[in-house]
């Protein structure tokens, strides 16, 4: 698409925060996003031409709070072993969980599988294409149905994601960043601005400018195309009141549930799960524990379970936290004994 001269400010001088977006306005961003994209893109594999329905919804599920750079080899591993929805729902859960690898929150494998049983069972292992049908598999929610909708089968949705919503707001708003999920005010004041043509290439264009040019930190303002007219940078790009919340890692019980994980995972590949890892390895106080414990385990089992004990030699909270990825699905416990799921 060609670029399209606009007026040099957004009209409207509105301070409210979802403000109406002159046609001009609207058109000279949509224009210069779109052709941006054409022109700037990265080359991801699930952008290919004929990548499948399922290939691009496990793309959206793994990139979830998860760097593209990490999510790609996944991704490819994945498709080569689970290419249609009935090939991951007949996978044992073992395998879906160590193949997930670090990619975090493993919880995500299991409702991938989850969906992945419903469209093989129910629909006759098709995505489907609509929102509304996508929103009912398990683990959809609104913004990862909006975007398989839109970049599978080309349909117009409204795509939020952090990075379209960062880009929106910092140009027709003036703000550094959104508030931390999108209302309906917001969620309406977004569908407006998305174009009747060439929809597909302007959620996946804003998504990717967030990304890349208008992120989160150090904003590249001067390679902008739309500096000119974006609200936020010629209000002087004025700091947010509040700082954004960030997740911290290091000695978190998220932290400590990932490396108890990584034992199951390591045991599994080991074989050490075909009885299952012993709860005592784990929970043992540091004067109670035997050595003697890990000499039936791998070297890189017993190595893995040694991180464990080093992150937190507090039982309850380790109990805690098994406790917690035995409700969840993500590991069972038999006999004193733990592994990950063997369905």
């Amino acid at each position: 698409m060609t670029h399209r001269a606009g007026p040099e400010s957004n009209p409207s001088g509105s301070t409210s925060a979802f403000p109406e977006v002159s046609e001009p306005v609207l058109r000279r961003v949509q224009d210069t996003i779109i052709a941006w994209f054409e022109d700037t893109a990265r080359d991801l594999p699930w952008r290919h031409p004929n990548t499948s329905a399922w290939a691009i919804l496990v793309s959206e599920i793994m990139s979830q709070q998860t760097p593209v750079a990490r999510v790609e080899p996944r991704w490819r591993a994945w498709m080569d072993k689970w290419p249609t929805p009935a090939d991951l729902a007949a996978a044992p859960t073992a395998e879906v969980l160590h193949a997930w690898d670090r990619l975090g929150y493993p919880r995500r494998a299991l409702r991938l599988q989850e969906a992945a049983e419903v469209i093989a069972a129910d629909l006759d292992n098709r995505v489907p294409e609509t929102t509304e049908e996508l929103e009912r598999l398990p683990g959809i929610g609104s913004y990862t149905a909006a975007a398989v909708s839109s970049f599978a089968f080309g349909r117009k949705t409204t795509v939020l994601d952090t990075n379209v919503r960062r880009v929106l707001i910092r140009l027709f708003a003036g703000r550094e960043r959104p508030t931390t999920s999108p209302g309906r005010k917001e969620t309406a004041w977004a569908a407006a601005l998305v174009p009747e043509d060439w929809h597909v290439e302007w959620n996946a264009g804003v998504m990717e400018f967030g990304a890349l040019v208008c992120t989160a930190r150090n904003p590249d303002c001067q390679a902008c195309p739309l500096q000119d007219i974006c609200t936020w940078n010629r209000l002087g790009r004025p700091a947010s009141a509040t700082k954004p919340e960030t997740q911290k890692w290091a000695g978190t019980d998220r932290q400590l549930r990932g490396a108890i994980m990584d034992v199951l995972k390591t045991a599994h590949v080991a074989g050490d799960d075909r009885h299952g890892v012993r709860l005592d390895v784990f929970t043992a106080a540091v004067t109670d524990f035997d050595p003697a414990l890990l000499d039936s385990l791998a070297e890189s089992t017993a190595t893995a379970v040694a991180r464990v004990r080093e992150l937190s030699a507090d039982q309850d909270r380790i109990t805690r936290l098994i406790t917690d990825l035995v409700d969840d699905g993500l590991a069972q416990q038999v006999d004193g004994r733990l592994a990950l799921p063997n369905s």
